[in-house]
């Protein structure tokens, strides 16, 4: 206790204190015509809090507001005004991140908090530094950055906020209001969708001036401890311009401008790289080779030339002979900044980040279709009517390539042509650029043979396919059958001949988001984990590596939480020598939006997998009645959540009363919000992130607890609760998922919607999952015997605490235009004024989600 209590004192001091002095400033800023906007923002935050409380609708608080504030108001005026305080919220939003982000070191406490450097320390301490150096050989860390639509601040708002983040470490008042002043006139609304490749030059923003300075500081120092050589200790992985699951918009052509961008800005930092060399290795004979290779990067950065280098082992080789002409002739004089810099060729390549492939089973089974349907000689007649068996032998002895220009539908063709694309992008940025497909939604065996197929068609030869094929598996019943397809893939020889050219690795993605929509969360979390213990058996079982990808999002109902606590939490029984992550949205911001937080969350990182590897802990082994109650619960759980999930109110209330619809407006990215263009909402067409969100933006946050308070009841009615309360302190699996779902349930704010209660159509239905929100709490609270949410975690407590406070006005006014967007439709009210509620609906997203940091 006496920790959290330091913790606070920390936050206030750093962000609390210094968030009232410069949101004072902030609110007398000359930013608008509007009358006195900041000045009545504080009284309408007040209105909200005591209306809430005392059960008004969002309706009676707004107006209830401008009658005792504003009475003369028109009409206009009032909308100017709400469409102002969402403004001055948004931006609101961004002076806490900027304080979080330079006050992060005392907050998170990352100097004692360092847990890379405590395992080397007690390594030494136990005698097991030889153990930590043949791990760090092998061990591996990959973050792959997704360009999924999560994140609302353009770059020009992210430029801001790190010149913010800087003056307020300075103490530079002056600068600071300068700063707030741009921001308020700085729009975070784009008129137009980003495509693909604008995605990906947002995204390298953080490729440049974080992970490459971040990742250069991590290795050299792990280095000096044994990872020496070890060039892929740490990596990056890249979704934008690669992911065509559900986007039309990614084509090859902007595959291919992704991939030459990925090249131009590793060419740059390596060029910014070696003119600081020179500046140390003066020396005859070294200063000028220096200064050929960067006349060479110079000539290709600029266009005289295609590439400057025929490949990265060239350029390694001119480095190689410079290293060794400052050893032999200049005592080795600043060799180990020639070194660290090598370190980072070593790491980055030619490619900077390994770009992925990803397509749904279902498309890519209708492009084979499509391409056997304009070749008909390419398989036997009667080919449908073949045994399974054998129709998996015909894929795997097909030859191509083919022509697929006659494919009329686009994204068909575009699947079969981005399969030959990957030679391409591999002979440009190296194999490393881009050498793994990802198949969506995969069902089994058959799909993966059909990507072998296919990419026999697009022209790769047997034996010759440089390419790791990564089936994601995300429904309940495809985790539960995951070993079995990947035995029956084992078993088949050409596969299996596959996997000794790829050095026996096989990659294996598990999908959090689409598990926890399906399943819930208590039985996606638990089938996952199953998942990788049956993978991880039958791959062993095969002498095969299995790499685990989690697909992972931002909030605890798609994956996210304390990343640590996660990865600490596995034991043996599931293979860990590498740890894959997806991070996208604002998560890329808040965990790597400043070196500082790199540096943290990738040694917290790091440090997970390693203890992992290094030690037994017992509280990382699940015995048989562990595993049995944990599975009780999640069947419980599961029950519970497909009740609710088949309830005929269930999707009718996410599209009249939250604002799933509205997803799709905000422009924030490429991607369209649901799969398939039917104009009908089916529940497995919906994409997880407007799914989660609109929970989010309800505050209801429901994905990340329902069904967990009805398990824990239902075995506590059955004597069971001392087993669950022992199963909390004694599993850092149980204890890492219950304490992620106290986070989802920490961001909620029913007394928001408490005004459904009283709908005719969906009052029950809100009555339902209040009751479920209720009882896991209740039960949260009684199996970890904490007295508040968020015990164990104060920094976290103190964050949502904050920016809930700073967001209520902003959550009032979207619940009050959704009630006026509904009450138009139901009335056949002027289409002019509904377009301005949706608008106001659409605007309030923005700081809704910025302000959660992990909502979605």
């Amino acid at each position: 206790m006496a920790d959290k209590g330091l913790v606070k004192d920390i936050y206030e001091k750093e962000v609390e204190l210094k968030y009232q002095l410069y949101n004072s400033l902030f609110l007398t800023l000359p930013l608008d015509a509007v009358e006195q906007t900041g000045l009545l923002l504080p009284l309408l935050e007040e209105a909200c809090n005591q209306g809430l409380e005392a059960g008004d609708s969002p309706p009676e608080i707004i107006e209830g507001f401008f009658e005792a504030h504003r009475p003369n108001f028109s009409a206009q005026q009032k909308l100017q005004f709400l469409f102002k305080v969402i403004q001055y919220v948004e931006r609101q939003v961004v002076l806490i991140d900027a304080l979080e982000d330079s006050a992060y070191a005392s907050i998170h406490r990352t100097e004692e908090r360092d847990r890379l450097r405590q395992l080397s320390e007690r390594a030494d301490a136990e005698g097991m530094t030889e153990q930590l150096q043949s791990l760090l050989q092998q061990f591996g860390a990959r973050i792959i950055l997704t360009a999924h639509p999560t994140q609302f601040y353009p770059g020009q708002v992210l430029a801001i906020i790190t010149d913010l983040t800087a003056a307020i470490t300075d103490s530079d008042a002056d600068r600071v209001r300068d700063l707030l002043q741009q921001l308020g006139n700085t729009p975070f609304f784009k008129q137009e969708k980003p495509s693909p490749y604008d995605e990906a030059v947002e995204l390298s923003w953080y490729l440049g001036n974080i992970f490459y300075p971040a990742f250069g500081q991590i290795v050299d120092r792990l280095s000096q401890q044994g990872a020496e050589g070890n060039s892929k200790l740490l990596s990056i992985g890249f979704w934008p311009g690669g992911d065509r699951d559900g986007n039309p918009f990614v084509t090859c052509d902007e595959t291919r401008r992704v991939a030459a961008k990925l090249r131009f800005i590793i060419l740059e930092c390596y060029r910014k790289d070696i003119r600081a060399l020179k500046r140390r290795l003066s020396f005859k004979g070294v200063y000028e080779e220096l200064e050929n290779l960067e006349n060479r990067l110079h000539q290709e950065l600029t266009g005289e030339v295609e590439k400057s280098f025929a490949s990265v082992k060239e350029f390694q080789t001119g480095l190689e002979a410079i290293a060794e002409t400052v050893e032999s002739k200049y005592q080795g004089l600043f060799l180990d900044q020639l070194i660290s810099f090598q370190r980072k060729v070593a790491m980055f390549g030619f490619h900077f980040a390994s770009l992925d492939i990803r397509q749904d089973s279902r498309v890519i089974q209708r492009s084979l279709n499509a391409v056997i349907e304009t070749n008909t000689s390419l398989l036997p007649e009667g080919f449908t009517e073949l045994p399974q068996q054998t129709q998996w032998q015909h894929l795997l002895a097909i030859k191509g390539p083919v022509d697929s220009s006659s494919i009329e539908d686009s994204v068909l063709r575009d699947t079969v042509e981005s399969l030959a694309l990957i030679k391409e992008v591999q002979s440009l940025n190296g194999e490393r650029g881009c050498h793994r497909y990802v198949i969506s939604n995969c069902r089994g065996p058959g799909d993966v043979i059909n990507v072998i197929a296919l990419s026999r068609l697009a022209g790769w030869e047997e034996g010759k396919l440089t390419l790791d094929i990564v089936p994601l598996f995300e429904t309940i019943d495809d985790l539960r059958s995951a070993h079995e397809s990947m035995k029956t893939l084992y078993d088949i020889d050409v596969y299996s001949k596959h996997l000794g050219a790829r050095n026996k690795l096989q990659t294996v993605m598990l999908g959090f988001s689409d598990g926890t929509k399906d399943g819930g969360y208590l039985m996606a979390n638990w089938g996952i984990y199953r998942a990788k213990e049956n993978i991880t058996a039958v791959s062993r079982e095969y002498g095969i590596e299995v790499v685990f990808f989690d697909g992972r999002g931002g909030p605890p109902a798609r994956g996210g939480g304390s990343t640590y606590k996660f990865y600490a939490a596995l034991g043996k029984s599931i293979e860990s020598d590498q740890i894959q992550l997806t991070v996208q949205g604002q998560t890329i911001s808040s965990y790597y939006g400043t070196e500082v937080a790199a540096l943290h969350n990738i040694n917290q990182l790091l440090a997970a997998g390693l203890e992992c590897n290094l030690y037994d802990r017992p509280e990382r082994e699940l015995t048989s009645n562990q595993r049995q109650l944990i599975n009780d619960l999640a069947e419980e759980a599961y029950a519970k959540y497909l009740d609710f999930k088949q309830h005929p109110k269930f999707l009718p209330y996410l599209e009249q009363m939250s604002t799933l619809h509205y997803y799709a407006q905000s422009n924030i990215g490429s991607r369209p919000a649901k799969r398939g263009d039917s104009n009908e909402l089916k529940f497995e067409d919906l994409r997880a992130i407007p799914f989660v969100g609109s929970w989010g933006q309800l505050k209801q946050n429901v994905p990340g607890y329902y069904g967990l308070g009805s398990a824990l009841k239902a075995l506590e009615d059955a004597g069971r609760l001392e087993e669950c309360q022992a199963l909390f302190k004694e599993s850092k699996f149980f204890e890492a998922l219950i304490s992620n779902s106290m986070q989802s349930m920490s961001k909620t704010i029913f007394k928001l919607t408490a005004y459904m209660r009283e709908d005719a159509e969906f009052g029950e239905f809100w009555q339902m999952i209040h009751d479920e929100f209720l009882l896991s709490k209740e039960m949260a609270l009684k199996v970890s015997g904490y007295q508040e949410m968020l015990e164990d975690n104060p920094t976290s407590q103190n964050s949502i605490r904050l920016r809930m406070q700073i967001v209520l006005p902003l959550l009032v006014i979207q619940q009050y235009a959704l009630m006026k967007v509904n009450k138009a439709r139901l009335q056949g009210d002027d289409d002019a004024e509904l377009a301005v509620y949706e608008k106001m609906i659409v605007r309030s997203l923005f700081g809704n989600i910025n302000a959660s940091r992990n909502s979605a």
